[in-house]
């Protein structure tokens, strides 16, 4: 199986590259290929001719998206639209990364594959048009939402919350926004298999189990070993440009149905700190 992996220098990219094993891997980044321009994305499709594209490349800066609205949807939707028309034209499956962003975080239970999308940042906004597009363009895709995504490679919450507790002895951390953190490896790992089952339609893929913000920060102070007091504070405490949803757990039904169960994000975050060093 030929598989392409687009936005292979990000956290789940490098994660890919590394974990896909006993198939013809070929990964771009965002560099190597810009999803916006329509005639690189066919002529390097048709080229390559893949039986999956894994599409992990987007604008994920949720704040920035605010700002940046058309970057936010040319690369998220637009972008999206390209690689699936260019995916339909080559007979290739896709599998597309998508948000818990995509819901509006009022429910108080786990959010299902057939919610309602009710996006409240242009983030969610643009990946839930995106998820739209795409059912329209190739309603065999896969879309696989995930949330709270951490690993090595690039910015993430635990990594952040290492290097501020090293030098900090208190830490303020929002504890009223609850979801599921997901460890690039797992998520990657799951991916491959949607993949060689050919699934299709909405899937949602974290680790297993929930916290907020302040007890995952917790977690990650105490796995360290670091004296680091964490302190609770409120969403409106640290205020931010792009509303975050305050809960988006992500039900696992969908997963577990495909036999595919996912460890819990306390045993991840324990693999990631080893892996971290």
């Amino acid at each position: 199986m030929r598989v392409l992996i687009l936005g292979a220098s990000g956290i789940l990219g490098q994660a890919l590259m590394r974990e896909w094993k006993g198939d013809d891997l070929v990964g771009f980044s965002s560099r190597d290929l810009d999803i916006r321009d329509e005639n690189k994305v066919h002529e390097a499709v048709v080229k390559l001719c893949p039986d999956w594209i894994v599409l992990a490349a987007a604008y994920t800066d949720v704040d920035g998206c605010e700002t940046n609205q058309e970057r936010a949807y040319g690369v998220n939707r637009d972008g999206a639209a390209k690689v699936a028309k260019a995916a339909k034209l080559t007979s290739a499956n896709l599998l597309f990364l998508s948000s818990d962003y995509v819901f509006d975080g009022r429910k108080t239970t786990p959010y299902e594959i057939d919610d309602v999308r009710n996006p409240q940042s242009v983030y969610g906004r643009s990946k839930a048009e995106a998820e739209m597009r795409l059912q329209e363009l190739l309603p065999q895709c896969c879309i696989a939402r995930t949330s709270w995504l951490f690993g090595l490679g690039g910015k993430c919450f635990p990594d952040t919350i290492l290097k501020l507790a090293a030098n900090r002895p208190v830490l303020d951390v929002v504890s009223d926004q609850r979801g599921c953190p997901t460890y690039s490896v797992d998520l990657a790992r799951a991916i491959i298999q949607l993949c060689r089952q050919h699934a299709s339609g909405i899937v949602h893929v974290t680790n297993s189990g929930n916290c907020s913000w302040f007890e995952f920060a917790g977690a990650i102070v105490k796995e360290a070993g670091l004296a680091t007091q964490v302190r609770p504070v409120s969403t409106a405490q640290m205020a931010r440009p792009a509303p975050r949803p305050a809960y988006s757990v992500l039900s696992s039904a969908s997963l577990w149905r495909l036999g595919i169960p996912m460890p819990t994000w306390q045993d991840a975050l324990r693999r990631y700190r080893q892996e971290r060093g």
